[in-house]
């Protein structure tokens, strides 16, 4: 069971808040340009919602830029991934702009700058014992697995980091995953698995 250090009960969450805050203000003039260029090439709406589970599994909207069309096929589904996300769309993740939104998460308590990625609600009953332990702690904009490999590493790999940031969250620990994300960002790492517009869905529940 994950215990709480001094640094995580009362310093991390006034550290996010002001991180997001000033991130949202020198970054505001990026994200209306944004917005513009989504409103212009994607259409409405600008923003992308959906429900992601975080601490404790508790259900909160996340908030992202829209990267894919609404393209659907003649029974009124929509079209996978890859067939829906754009030149456009592709630049804003290798980017990672798409992820600015989630900058007002942090302001509102929903998520931290650096914790595990907060997934989708229906893999909630998809994890064993071991890799639910990554709902111990809010979910993060960037976290270990995404500067050991983001997207292109497998899910077991991926859930290990998760579980190794959990048992070790420390200021330090923070700020080196902050320091390595914008590297990785800048060099444009880790955007895609082999084959997959980002990542392919979790879909197995191992022991």
């Amino acid at each position: 069971m994950h215990r709480q250090g001094i640094y995580e009960r009362y310093i991390k969450r006034p550290q996010d808040f002001l991180c997001a805050l000033l991130a949202s203000i020198v970054l505001s003039p990026v994200m209306l340009v944004t917005a513009l260029l989504v409103r212009k090439k994607l259409g409405r709406p600008v923003l992308f919602t959906q429900d992601r589970p975080g601490k404790d599994g508790k259900v909160f909207k996340l908030y992202k830029f829209r990267s894919m069309t609404s393209q659907r096929d003649k029974d009124g589904k929509l079209l996978p991934d890859e067939a829906r996300l754009t030149g456009f769309g592709k630049k804003l993740r290798s980017t990672s702009l798409d992820e600015l939104p989630e900058l007002f998460n942090v302001l509102k308590g929903d998520m931290s700058v650096v914790g595990p990625r907060p997934l989708l609600v229906e893999y909630l009953p998809r994890y064993n014992k071991h890799q639910a332990r990554r709902h111990e702690v809010r979910p993060g904009i960037t976290g270990l697995a995404q500067v050991h490999g983001r997207n292109a590493i497998s899910w077991e790999e991926k859930f290990g980091w998760d579980v190794k940031y959990v048992e070790h969250v420390t200021f330090l620990g923070d700020w080196k995953i902050i320091f390595l994300t914008v590297m990785a960002v800048l060099k444009r790492e880790g955007i895609s698995a082999v084959g997959e517009a980002t990542m392919g869905e979790f879909t197995e529940k191992e022991s």
